[in-house]
């Protein structure tokens, strides 16, 4: 059994900031964990719009604070994300987020992230694996 807090992983290595300074995220549990899936907390920043694709994952998104603005780039259909709202990147769409409000929201990766993860220049994590125990 594992119990950890957000609070406590603050400052940690699974409190990782986007180097393009766009987001922030708490990777509560992790690719060593060796459950199959990652969670976090990530709080994506007002003013901010952020191109991403997970081409290596799919990712569901729980808005648990904030507001923001989802467009898939594929279809150009764009939704309104509000507390309460879930999204599922389920087809690895390619996807802008621009947040009206810090949005804050509860993310699940499968196959789950290591926790050195960030968007390259093309908005994809890649496919990092944690090294097999001898």
């Amino acid at each position: 059994m594992i119990v950890r807090s957000f609070k406590e992983i603050e400052g940690t290595d699974r409190h990782v900031k986007a180097a393009g300074g766009t987001w922030e995220s708490k990777r509560i549990v992790l690719a060593k964990e060796k459950v199959g899936f990652s969670l976090h907390e990530t709080i994506m920043y007002a003013g901010t719009v952020t191109d991403m694709w997970y081409a290596n994952h799919i990712e569901a998104v729980v808005c648990t604070k904030g507001d923001a603005e989802l467009t898939d780039r594929e279809t150009g259909k764009t939704y309104h994300i509000t507390p309460g709202t879930m999204y599922l990147l389920d087809g690895h769409e390619r996807h802008t987020v621009k947040v009206n409000e810090d949005f804050h929201c509860i993310c699940v990766f499968n196959p789950p992230v290591t926790g050195r993860e960030d968007h390259d220049e093309n908005g994809v994590y890649p496919l990092l694996t944690e090294p097999e125990e001898v």
